[in-house]
């Protein structure tokens, strides 16, 4: 019996799980396209009602602020009067 080549066996490998990777990618693509398809266009009333709108302001910004700043001093490891929070904008 003829001996394989280790760089074959290696080779041949890296070829079918690469191209196996490639097909997942690819039936991926195609699923999502279709969900797409077959999903609702029009968003439902609850999520008309989600969407806040983006001048809104914050209530008791001071203490939100506070809060924040003690969050991220305290995750940082370091004192509150060291950090300083320019603006804050609501995503």
């Amino acid at each position: 019996m003829a001996e394989v080549s280790t760089g074959l066996v290696v080779g041949l490998g890296l070829t079918i799980v690469f191209s196996g990777l490639i097909c997942i990618i690819f039936i991926l693509y195609i699923m999502g396209a279709l969900v797409n398809a077959f999903q609702k266009k029009k968003p439902t009333e609850e999520v008309k009602q989600a969407v806040v709108p983006q001048d809104t302001v914050i209530p008791n910004k001071g203490e939100f602020i506070a809060a924040v700043s003690a969050a991220i001093a305290e995750d940082l490891g370091t004192d509150i009067s060291g950090i300083r929070i320019v603006s804050v904008k609501k995503v």
